[in-house]
């Protein structure tokens, strides 16, 4: 079961993420907004925003995760998969991602930093060059995994597990030392941050609490109910329950450091506060709402790039990086934020007939082949 408007919505998250990765591969500048460190702080609205405006990607991705886990599924099973199949495929799709991140992706940042100057924050912890980076792959293949032991869930099960997923990392993380060298199991489990030559970005928890939670979503789908008054109205709570935590300094890991704008919506993502959380999935579901009543609604070239991009996320996200990479030994010192821009846009139109080639070739390929797999 593919719907069309999720497509075009991951192929918006697909565009947004390559604007924070142009800014750190061309412009030279990536800042993280880690527990435990101060906040970064930005010299104008424009590279605020530029910011965070891709804060929604990795919430909208972990959460259109969850929807497509239910959605596979389905399908699957009308045609006689059992769950143990279900899980089997999801497990070494899992696996499969964790592998693509230690050996196709992070060779891509390293090539981005090859003669460059990067400006970034260092994340907490420490103990040298960093040889393994588990970021946004090996969470998704962790939670893929986690996420197919409970596909026999109800709703309400995936809900509750996905506020105590979230709730824990809430709990654990005030009471921490930033400086302190935490086992790896912690770190891929709760605490970003470097041990040794590990570095840990995405920890499991909470972000699989994301995924339960675009699980109860897609079971939705399922059974045909309105999901668009649904999106809106949640959308709209969560954004409402952001500016109350946000005003009176709970849910956050680090509080305003001042009473303008910037300072109230720069929230923590490493990992992901309350605030943070309610924020960008409020966002997103608002947004889910604007493509559902949009569906079929509005043909252009743009609807049909995004559609591609999201047809394709994978591919896109593996081959970007290194585009954006290799485009950065151009700017060894790094650019203004106007050229990130205009390279960012050239980079788009560089990957859209790639990726629409590889969508075609994926669609000719037999059922069972290895890219119909990925």
């Amino acid at each position: 079961m593919r719907i069309k408007w999720i497509d075009k919505y991951r192929g918006l998250l697909m565009v947004l993420m390559a604007l924070d990765h142009a800014n750190y591969f061309i412009r030279k500048i990536h800042i993280g907004e880690f527990w435990g460190l101060s906040l970064p702080q930005y010299s104008n609205a424009l590279c605020f925003l530029s910011r965070f405006v891709t804060h929604i990607c990795a919430p909208g991705f972990f959460f259109i995760m969850g929807i497509s886990i239910i959605l596979f599924a389905d399908s699957r099973y009308r045609i006689g998969w059992s769950r143990i199949q279900v899980f089997k495929h999801y497990a070494i799709r899992g696996v499969i991602l964790m592998i693509l991140q230690l050996f196709i992706e992070d060779p891509a940042w390293m090539i981005g930093n090859l003669g460059n100057v990067v400006q970034m924050n260092h994340s907490p912890g420490g103990g040298g060059e960093v040889w393994f980076h588990f970021g946004v792959l090996s969470a998704l293949g962790c939670a893929m995994i986690v996420c197919g032991l409970l596909l026999f869930c109800r709703p309400y099960v995936l809900i509750l597990f996905s506020f105590i997923a979230i709730a824990i990392t809430a709990a654990i993380i005030p009471a921490l030392d930033a400086d302190t060298h935490y086992s790896f199991v912690l770190r891929l489990l709760f605490i970003p941050g470097q041990t040794d030559s590990m570095q840990v970005f995405y920890p499991l928890f909470p972000w699989v609490g994301l995924t339960a939670g675009g699980m109860a979503f897609g079971k939705r789908l399922l059974k045909g109910e309105s999901n668009l008054v649904f999106s809106l109205i949640v959308g709209l709570l969560l954004i409402v329950i952001f500016a109350i935590l946000r005003a009176t300094g709970l849910g956050s890991f680090h509080n305003p450091l001042n009473g303008d704008w910037i300072a109230f919506l720069n929230v923590t993502k490493y990992p992901p506060s309350l605030t943070f959380i309610a924020l960008t999935m409020g966002v997103n579901l608002c947004l889910f709402a604007l493509f559902i009543g949009l569906e079929d609604r509005i043909k252009s070239g743009i609807d049909n790039l995004l559609q591609i991009f999201g047809k394709t996320a994978l591919f896109f996200y593996l081959i970007h990086l290194y585009l954006y990479a290799c485009i950065g030994f151009i700017f060894p010192c790094g650019t203004n934020i106007f050229v990130m821009y205009a390279v960012w846009i050239v980079g788009l139109g560089v990957l859209y007939p790639v990726c629409k080639w590889y969508a075609f070739f994926k669609k000719k390929s037999a059922p069972n082949s290895f890219w119909r797999f990925l």
